[in-house]
């Protein structure tokens, strides 16, 4: 006779990931291959803007294995030291503009007439919250970047018109406004917009904030968000797009977190299924880090930051 205990399966651990919502087609593919190689572990999964999920540990006091944010500043201004001691830039990504063939003006837009394309009356744009999303601060930052190079004052104000803008709390939740034809274009990372098979207009790297190199230009352009605490703002300055992740120090299960993230970090694994999805993982990755790199990270050569670069 067989007990009924000896046909119980044995429970799975659980682990929590915290992500930005460009993240979530990217992180599935990985999870599903995570869960091959690591069958016993149940991968749980929340996607909301990187401010919107930041705050989750800081105003809602709820706990995650790891954050994965589409913004490496919001580790460093929100939650290091208090919430973690390291923040681990590990993927960039671009924006530029998504629209369908039958977006009014589809046609005609290019990377020379966009913003006067968008300006036209009865055009509807979309963009993700500024105080939650990351994708919406660089959107006003790009933006602000075109104003100076076209000497154009009014373009942010004419962008905003209520009867042209529309903002959802992340990037990801308009894909649906434009699919119905609400909104005829939509500020979005290069990223999403291959994994859903928009047209994309790339803005050139003087506007997309994608290339490294030109960070002392994209620097021009500086966004307020709201802070951690009523009242408070925080400052975020225009820099090449930089996906960083963390494990919180309270994290319920930081051993399968560190299994995750050097799944996802490794060469061979993570990092290929990352590059399918349509984001550059960086090679070396760079940290951030308090103190010690966590012994349990194995990653090869990362470039070492320090806590005040």
């Amino acid at each position: 006779m067989i007990s009924f205990s000896a046909c119980q399966q044995p429970e799975k651990e659980t682990l929590v990931i915290f992500h930005a919502g460009s993240l979530s087609y990217p992180l599935k593919s990985v999870i599903e291959a995570f869960h091959q190689q690591y069958p016993g572990i149940q991968v749980v999964t929340e996607a909301a803007g990187s401010v919107a999920t930041a705050r989750k540990l800081t105003d809602l006091h709820r706990q995650a294995d790891i954050l994965a944010l589409a913004d490496y500043q919001i580790i460093d201004q929100m939650l290091i030291p208090e919430y973690t001691g390291f923040n681990l830039h590990f993927a960039t990504n671009s924006i530029g503009i998504a629209y369908l063939p039958g977006s009014r003006f589809a046609d005609n837009i290019n990377k020379q007439n966009w913003s006067q394309i968008l300006r036209r009356d009865g055009i509807k744009l979309g963009a993700s919250d500024p105080n939650a999303d990351p994708c919406g601060y660089r959107t006003r930052m790009i933006w602000q970047l075109t104003q100076l190079m076209q000497q154009d004052t009014t373009l942010t104000s004419d962008f905003l018109n209520e009867n042209k803008y529309h903002q959802r709390p992340k990037e990801t939740d308009l894909i649906a406004l434009l699919e119905t034809g609400s909104i005829d274009y939509l500020f979005i990372y290069k990223s999403i917009a291959v994994q859903h098979r928009l047209n994309f207009l790339e803005l050139g790297d003087s506007l997309n904030l994608g290339n490294p190199e030109l960070d002392p230009w994209y620097e021009n352009a500086k966004v307020n968000i709201r802070g951690t605490k009523a009242g408070e703002n925080i400052e975020m300055t225009g820099e090449a797009i930089m996906y960083g992740l963390t494990v919180p120090h309270n994290a319920p299960n930081k051993t399968a977190a560190f299994l995750f993230l050097n799944f996802l970090l490794d060469s061979e694994k993570g990092k290929i299924l990352l590059k399918n999805t349509g984001l550059q993982p960086l090679d070396p990755v760079r940290i951030r880090i308090k103190r010690d790199l966590p012994k349990e990270l194995h990653i090869v050569q990362p470039i070492i930051l320090n806590s005040n670069e």
